[in-house]
């Protein structure tokens, strides 16, 4: 973090206005900072502002995170990102697009969850040692450990 002039400080957000702008908490604000997510200057009294760009980098952060990317993977695709400047429409376009597959990965694994969860767990059964319906005499279990069914098909 640098520190700098008192004057420019009417264009830059403090960390109460990114937290109630984003909808964040102010710890996780900290905490993405920590983690080269975002990053704030400090004012002459050693207090974080922020640049406007950090809203946006918020708001992918977001949606990413809903969607089930994890932050190492955030953090990857943002080091592609030009620091100091707002994400525009075509970087949000290239951040997603290495996103697609695994996100089409994973639809896929979730909805042979959905549409296998209330008859089989996809065995192994875990802790039934035999399965009448779907792994009889838990020939799965020579496979290797867990939801070898759901595993298999992913």
């Amino acid at each position: 973090m640098d520190t700098i002039p008192a004057a420019p400080l009417g264009k830059l957000l403090t960390v109460g206005e990114v937290a109630e702008r984003s909808g964040l908490a102010v710890s996780a604000l900290h905490f993405y900072e920590t983690k080269g997510l975002i990053s704030s200057i400090r004012s002459r009294g050693n207090q974080r502002r922020y640049g406007r760009d950090v809203l946006r980098r918020l708001g992918i952060i977001k949606v990413a995170q809903r969607v089930g990317i994890p932050l190492s993977e955030i953090q990857a695709a943002f080091e592609s990102l030009p620091q100091g400047r707002t994400p525009t429409v075509g970087d949000w376009q290239t951040l997603s697009a290495r996103w697609k597959d695994d996100l089409d990965a994973r639809i896929r694994g979730l909805s042979l969850l959905r549409d296998r969860l209330t008859g089989c767990i996809g065995c192994g059964c875990l802790s039934i040692e035999s399965c009448p319906l779907r792994n009889p005499c838990d020939r799965l279990g020579k496979e290797g450990p867990g939801a070898r069914l759901l595993e298999t098909e992913n």
